[in-house]
């Protein structure tokens, strides 16, 4: 209910995978904790050419449900880039989430 995948028609590969959340207005709400809300102003970023992308924050708390070996690949590699701040924030919302 949450997830729509896209697949090419010529070849039956999966090309976009888009998941919808929860919302109020202008601010997400998590669908796995309620609590934990942010106004996406503060979790789109974007590119030098305009393209939006989720903070990585968020992406990894997302990816911490399954724990996955992709998953903890995708952690040890994203970690180093992350900011102080970033990195309290993944914290607090895995405290929170878990």
């Amino acid at each position: 209910m949450h997830q729509t995948w896209l697949r090419d028609p010529a070849t039956g590969n999966y090309v976009l995978d888009v998941f919808r959340e929860p919302h109020d207005g202008d601010t997400w709400i998590c669908r796995h904790d309620e609590r934990i809300r942010r106004p996406y102003s503060d979790i789109i970023h974007y590119t030098q050419d305009g393209i939006p992308y989720l903070v990585p924050e968020l992406v990894l708390l997302f990816k911490a449900k399954h724990a996955r070996r992709k998953d903890q690949t995708d952690f040890e590699a994203t970690v180093p880039h992350m900011t102080s701040t970033q990195l309290k924030t993944l914290a607090e919302l895995l405290a929170r989430a878990t």
